[in-house]
């Protein structure tokens, strides 16, 4: 039994996918196939039915799959533990993020991380929140990062943010030259909305409804950036975690103010698939994101490999 074909099968059933299961192990798609192939040879016995579309396994496929899964995952647990008798942590660490994470905090905690284990590796791939579930969920990813974590089903989360949101106005708003402001002050004011999906926009209309506040939603964007875009050129206000306008509000383009009357912030999760038994690698990176220490910035040669798609949310 090749093991290396072994994984690729694996990876190509969970995606459902050669194309991403070729991705997964930096092959190409016709080397994932052939991989397969030469595995299905080996055992005399069809696996995956390449007629549907998506990909489907076959009987044998399905029962095969069952039994190497826990072969691997018995092997990883044997290859884990000797690691941590030889207190090294190597491997590779795979993460989805939301893109407002990977924008704001990402880039000094892997850099930390790649001074403190240099034999490991961290690949962190930026996503809609509902791509970044999908990710833990075929175990694409070890870990997702993302805002109003959820808990239950084939998930469980570990608190990592609290990100206090505030009103954020463009230059030159009546509001800019107040150290705070109140809800009802913001009644028919134009507003920059995420869209309907995302959890944070469920959040805020819960937020004003229960306030009593109503606003004309101006437009409505699924990422921070575009938000904080429209607003800058005056479109509307906003309601955006602090931290999320650090540049602009120091730059003089945004203005980010504190709304006394309420205390509304976004949780930021550390979100994996339940029962999964994280790499020696992966706990340590989760003690770094929880440490209480600062990271430090990244700089242009850190090794750290960052995937940023062209949608993000």
């Amino acid at each position: 039994m090749h093991l290396r074909n072994v994984k690729i099968f694996c990876d190509v059933a969970t995606c459902r996918s050669f194309s991403k299961a070729a991705e997964m192990h930096g092959i190409s798609q016709p080397a994932a196939s052939q991989a397969v192939h030469a595995l299905e040879e080996q055992l005399n016995s069809r696996l995956i039915d390449r007629s549907q579309r998506p990909l489907a396994l076959t009987e044998a496929g399905k029962y095969y799959l069952d039994g190497v899964r826990s072969i691997l995952a018995s092997l990883d647990k044997l290859e884990q533990n000797v690691q941590e008798i030889e207190n090294r942590v190597v491997g590779t660490v795979r993460i989805s993020a939301i893109y407002s994470i990977g924008l704001l905090r990402m880039d000094g905690y892997l850099k930390s991380f790649q001074e403190l284990y240099p034999d490991a590796v961290i690949e962190v791939e930026y996503a809609h929140p509902d791509v970044v579930y999908q990710h833990v969920q075929n175990e694409s990813a070890e870990l997702g990062l993302v805002s109003f974590p959820r808990e239950g089903g084939d998930f469980q989360s570990e608190a990592w943010l609290e990100q206090s949101i505030q009103l954020v106005v463009p230059a030159g708003h009546a509001f800019c030259e107040r150290e705070s402001v109140t809800v009802s002050e913001l009644e028919g004011q134009s507003w920059i909305a995420f869209t309907e999906e995302l959890p944070i926009r469920k959040k805020l209309d819960r937020w004003l409804k229960k306030a009593g506040v109503g606003l004309k939603i101006r437009h409505e964007f699924d990422n921070i950036e575009n938000i904080k875009r429209d607003v800058e050129i005056g479109s509307g206000i906003a309601f955006l975690p602090v931290e999320t306008v650090e540049r602009e509000v120091e730059l003089e383009l945004l203005h980010a103010i504190p709304l006394v009357d309420v205390d509304w912030s976004r949780p930021i999760g550390i979100v994996s698939k339940r029962r999964r038994r994280f790499s020696p690698a992966a706990r340590k990176f989760i003690e770094l994101l929880k440490s209480d220490g600062k990271p430090t910035e990244l700089d242009a040669a850190s090794p750290v490999s960052q995937v940023v798609p062209a949608e993000t949310a």
